[in-house]
């Protein structure tokens, strides 16, 4: 071997990441414009640049790619995020876009994907009850899951406006706009007060 060479089995780790990497990307991209059924293995290998051989190798199929692409996201973003923090950022996450096309898309993924086939329902479902259990104890109400699903509801239903019916003027809206007069009507909902959540 030459001197500076990369040994062979090297070379094939480095290139079986890069087109790991490659597949996910496409994958969350798709997902996120086109849904978990309306995307296929074929468009996914294509976007990639990789044969479709290559899917099924690194992620065993299209769920298990879906499992990696949320898991990617939406997981790692809430059980890395302070509880307080975390509907700004996913809030913020959804309304950003980057012009390097890097930003988390896992909350398109779960608009255009969910309630649309069993392959896809139990991940999208965990992505469910992270955000909600994290969101639960904020309000410190003893009816702090309700609270955590009416914040989550709100937070899809603004990412189903904005991102999939692309209704104005909210899909044209500054991030801080939105931000700011969501997260001001936010607080009332977590703000537990004498009786709440008593029957």
């Amino acid at each position: 071997m030459e001197p500076g060479s990369v040994p062979p089995s090297e070379e094939r780790r480095r290139d079986a990441s890069a087109t790991r990497r490659r597949l996910l990307e496409a994958a969350r991209d798709l997902f996120a414009e086109r849904g978990y059924e309306g995307t296929t293995v074929r468009s996914i290998a294509a976007l990639a640049g990789v044969n479709q051989a290559l899917l099924f190798r690194y992620f065993g199929s299209k769920r298990g790619l879906l499992t990696e692409v949320v898991a990617l996201g939406g997981l790692e973003q809430v059980r890395a995020t302070p509880p307080e923090e975390l509907f700004e950022t996913a809030l913020r996450s959804m309304l950003t876009r980057s012009a390097e096309g890097t930003e988390d898309r896992s909350l398109e993924v779960y608009l255009r994907s969910v309630g649309r086939g069993d392959e896809a329902a139990g991940t999208l479902r965990e992505l469910g009850e992270e955000y909600q259990s994290a969101l639960a104890g904020l309000s410190g109400a003893p009816d702090g899951a309700l609270r955590a699903d009416l914040a989550m509801a709100w937070l899809l239903g603004i990412g189903l406006m904005r991102t999939v019916v692309a209704r104005e003027p909210l899909a044209g809206a500054e991030p801080d706009e939105v931000c700011r007069l969501v997260l001001g009507t936010l607080g009332h909902l977590w703000a537990a007060e004498p009786g709440d959540g008593e029957v």
